[in-house]
């Protein structure tokens, strides 16, 4: 059998063949309350109704599992030894209707892939939950995965007695026994089908809407964590939030939320942030706060529950034909998750985050060798899982926010409605997108769409204006570039801004003002021909269009000079987005950047934005930083921290902010003395709260700089003996510049599988930090000697973890980038995958060395 890893052309041949018309799962989970071996497996029976276009043709089901007890196709009784190869049941001689029972022993998992077993240290209580995309259903019952192959689904779960049990479906009836019966869903592809279980703490509401039509509309909602977290669970937030997103797609599609219920589930050792299992969210347990978090975290938090509520029509109701097409649920969701966010709740200010973080994290994937078109070729279901990445997500939002402001956004939601009815239940492609949206919008948009969605790369947009002898604007254009290895240059819809001063003291305001559709290498924009000279010259003002933004040379001069002065808080976060782009690129020093961040981060108003220029910063310091200077800039980057945080409102999340960011870059002896006394209670700074989760933030640099030992750090555990205490206890041991601690942690993550999915991420976390390169330098090699058998060994998420997180990238030299060379020359068959993963990492390695060497040129200049 080929294996684990479904590819394209069987899915499209399976496609062809079957048709599904039910599913009725029966699991047996009793056993996650047992002891040893037991609690290894749990009962698994599945019955299968399906259709065959060609009697007599063979197929086979999908299924990852330690046993089968025993398979029946159309009453005959298979041997589960010939049928079953541990990844695929073989099925011949199929008949036109088909009845599939395959009752097997099923694993419970430790990685997060399929149905996750997790013991609470703090009670000992054991808690579950699933978790599929793209392709871990088959772990936990047979199937057929993928996507297009939809159908009805009927769960039963005989679970402890006492547990709170959940499904897709609402519960029918009463629990007997321990058994819970769910109502059959709509068609629904496997990979968001769902079950949670446990001793749940769970809090339920009600949503009401009446139509126009008079119809009501009643959603019962309820939202559930850990009972060790019940204390922190704000649920009336997580449920304002739920009926102000159900208020506005209610308002905005024309199409009544489809699956019953509405339960969300913030679950342990999580991998994702969340997953949109139709009646049945889940979400990584971390976006409940143990501790005093700033807005941004209530505002991330916000736009996730809204984005997986907007895959409940884009992926669930109407879903991809394949994983090619991954773009037309989560571009969708996140850029509706943005647009909801804005309209509908609190966060008015989500556009500016979605600029500043959500479309950096595109603009580097954009920019990385394995960048591809938004609609991507998966040849493969390990493709499928390394195109959850920028260009997907982040890359298609800002790209359909493009499309909006050029079609209008009534266009697009019209299209939206009529997509959903066309649809619906249904599998679609990229041209039946478009087709509705060529409806709605009167525009032909093959180009559009060949220009935006099936080319890859990212182009940059920089201002040429000349000035006459009255210093007014005789000429400005807008000048279009692109890499030469994707040098596809594309139509953009742009605002350009003008900025100045009124007088000297005051802040930089936008005067002017002009929207052109941007095509060719140089469009020009006349009307701002005969205006007064600008102090800046901002392209993408408002952030229409997905692009670099580049500045001519007073610009950049203004920026320098004065960054804090400029009033609007999206055209702030744009520049601050560009100028990072500029260091990025080589372009701009490091020692440049760090020293904006010095002098104009305390000025920010957005916490979001600011949050994101100290985690700049800290990448900027680490890597791009030329090595003979980092020493004085983490200094100096240390001193403005501190400024910053005395001078900030106590109490206030620029306070917290500071202060997480002042103990991450805190390196000279005084800076750690006063980590270690806010540590201890020895140093009060006024309005400063150290609760149990700033108390870890502060341990971890003290034990990364050999100033917390293991007993240090054994009494913190003492304090916070619980789930998150725990991961934070792993993450700080690793963090420790010892070689004998540096191997432990290699030996738990590499060459052992017994840490669970969330200990390997805290342990990969811990292991590499700024300054450790002597003690981490010995791992280069074995890096590269490990990988391969990892990739093979371990699950899929685990082997992304690990290949990720123990890249050497703490050693930016020449050496390195030539190891990363040598393995993918020698390695020219690894899986796709893993090579994939290598050359992105060598890639920014590589960009880094690129960027010392612009930073070490500004030091060398007199």
């Amino acid at each position: 059998m080929p294996g684990e890893n479904l590819s394209r052309d069987e899915a499209q041949e399976r496609g062809r063949l079957l048709s599904v018309d039910a599913y009725d799962v029966a699991l047996d989970v009793r056993s996650a309350l047992a002891q040893g071996a037991e609690a290894d497996t749990f009962r698994s029976r599945t019955t299968i109704r399906f259709r065959c276009a060609e009697p007599g043709a063979a197929s086979f089901a999908d299924l990852l599992a330690p046993s089968v007890t025993a398979v029946t196709l159309n009453g005959r009784k298979l041997d589960p030894a010939a049928v079953f190869d541990g990844t695929r049941i073989a099925l011949d001689a199929l008949d036109a209707e088909n009845v599939l029972v395959v009752d097997a022993q099923c694993a419970y998992s430790r990685t997060g892939e399929g149905l996750h077993r997790f013991v609470d240290p703090e009670d000992g209580e054991v808690y579950l939950y699933t978790q599929y995309e793209p392709a871990d259903s088959r772990r936990v019952f047979a199937n057929f995965e993928q996507p297009d192959l939809k159908a009805p689904f009927t769960f039963e779960v005989t679970a402890p007695e006492g547990w709170v049990v959940l499904s897709n479906g609402a519960q029918d009836g009463a629990a007997e026994g321990g058994r819970h019966r769910f109502a059959t869903t709509r068609p629904i592809s496997t990979y968001i089908t769902a079950v949670v279980a446990g001793p749940y703490h769970y809090v339920s509401d009600t949503y009401r809407r009446t139509f126009e039509d008079g119809t009501e509309l009643e959603i019962p909602l309820g939202a559930l964590c850990r009972k060790g977290l019940a204390k922190h669970f704000d649920a009336d937030d997580v449920f304002t939030v739920t009926k102000q997103g159900l208020d506005f797609f209610h308002d905005h599609f024309d199409f009544p939320y489809p699956f019953g219920k509405y339960d969300q589930a913030f679950v342990p050792e999580y991998n994702l942030g969340a997953m949109e299992n139709p009646g049945c969210v889940t979400f990584r347990e971390e976006f409940i706060f143990r501790g005093k978090v700033t807005e941004a975290s209530y505002e991330r938090r916000a736009n996730v529950i809204l984005h997986e509520m907007a895959h409940m029509w884009f992926g669930d109701l109407v879903t991809m034909q394949w994983w090619d097409d991954l773009w037309l649920k989560e571009s969708y969701a996140d850029f509706m998750g943005a647009f909801a966010q804005v309209a509908a709740t609190r966060f008015t200010d989500g556009w500016i985050t979605f600029a500043n973080r959500r479309k950096s994290w595109a603009y580097r994937a954009d920019q990385l060798p394995s960048t591809h078109p938004v609609t991507a070729d998966i040849r493969d279901l390990e493709d499928a899982k390394l195109n959850f990445d920028g260009i997907t997500y982040a890359k298609g939002a800002a790209v359909l926010k493009q499309l909006v402001a050029y079609v209008g956004q009534e266009a697009f939601l019209e299209g939206a409605r009529r997509y959903f009815k066309r649809h619906a239940y249904g599998n679609t492609r990229l041209t039946d997108l478009l087709t509705v949206l060529e409806e709605t919008s009167g525009r032909d948009l093959a180009e559009w769409s060949r220009a935006w969605l099936e080319t890859a790369g990212v182009n940059s947009l920089t201002p040429q204006v000349t000035y006459d002898a009255q210093d007014r604007i005789t000429e400005l254009g807008i000048l279009q570039e692109a890499a030469p290895s994707h040098p596809e240059l594309r139509p953009h819809r742009v605002a350009v801004g003008l900025y100045r001063r009124q007088d000297a003291d005051s802040a930089l305001v936008r005067y002017a003002r002009a929207e052109v559709d941007v095509s060719g290498p140089h469009t020009a924009v006349p009307e701002l021909a005969g205006l007064e000279r600008p102090e800046l010259i901002l392209v993408n003002d408002e952030d229409l269009t997905y692009g670099k933004v580049r500045f001519d040379e007073g610009s950049l001069a203004t920026l320098r000079a004065r960054l804090g002065d400029l009033a609007d808080p999206m055209a702030r976060a744009l520049c601050w987005a560009a100028l990072w782009g500029l260091t990025r690129d080589g372009l701009m020093p490091a020692r440049d950047y760090l020293d904006l961040v010095r002098r104009f981060a305390g000025r920010e108003t957005d916490i979001g934005v600011l949050q994101s220029l100290h985690d700049q910063a800290q990448a900027a310091l680490e890597h791009y930083a030329a090595p003979e200077h980092r020493e004085r800039a983490a200094r100096e980057l240390a001193e403005g921290a501190l400024q910053e945080l005395r001078l900030a409102e106590p109490g206030s999340g620029h306070q917290l902010t500071w202060a997480r960011h002042f103990a991450a870059v805190a390196a000279v002896p005084a800076d750690l003395q006063l980590v270690q006394g806010l540590l201890d209670g020895t140093a009060k700074i006024d309005g400063l709260d150290v609760d149990q989760e700033l108390r870890w933030t502060l341990l971890g640099p003290l034990a990364a700089h050999g100033l917390a030992d293991e007993s240090v750090i054994a009494a913190e555990l003492a304090r916070d003996d619980t789930a998150s205490g725990r991961r934070h206890q792993v993450r700080c041991l690793a963090a420790r510049p010892s070689a004998e601690v540096k191997e432990r942690a290699w030996q738990e993550v590499v060459e052992s599988d017994a840490l669970s999915n969330a200990l390997v991420e805290a342990t990969i976390a811990g292991f590499a930090q700024p300054g450790q390169r002597e003690v981490l330098a010995p791992y280069a090699p074995r890096y590269f000697e490990a990988i391969e058998r990892v990739w093979r060994e371990r699950s899929i998420e685990i082997g992304m973890d690990v290949v990720r997180g123990l890249f050497p990238d703490w050693l930016v030299e020449h050496s390195t980038l030539d190891a990363a060379d040598r393995w993918l020359a020698e390695h020219d068959r690894a899986a796709p995958a893993l090579r994939r993963l290598v050359l992105e990492n060598r890639d920014d390695l590589a960009r880094a060395l690129r960027a010392q060497a612009c930073d070490a040129a500004a030091g060398a200049r007199p």
